[in-house]
């Protein structure tokens, strides 16, 4: 099995291939996730400082805390597959 690794900003690197989930911060039960891993040790900050725009959740109970957003970390991790992602046309976002 490969290792498969990710450029999460401010020269830090993931292995997402060990990742579950990558979500916002914004929710109650993420935040309190946060708060109970900080007490138990298991949380990594790569942010140098800036605000959490996304938090990484990986299959050994580590919770990694990023400054960049969930797309942009989906997007780098599809550009390193090899693939793309589908843009968003002008009328996606309107009611129609």
């Amino acid at each position: 099995m490969s290792i498969e690794l990710v450029h999460i900003g401010f020269g830090n690197i993931v292995a997402v291939n060990r990742a579950i989930a990558i979500a916002s911060p914004n929710s109650a039960p993420t935040k309190r996730t946060i708060h109970e891993g900080r007490t138990n040790g298991k949380v990594i900050d790569m942010t140098c400082g800036r605000r959490t725009k996304s938090v990484i959740f990986t299959d050994s109970g580590h919770i990694i805390l990023a400054a960049l957003s969930p797309e942009t970390i989906a997007s780098r991790l599809e550009m390193s597959r090899g693939g793309s992602l589908p843009r968003a046309s002008r009328g996606d976002d309107k009611d129609e």
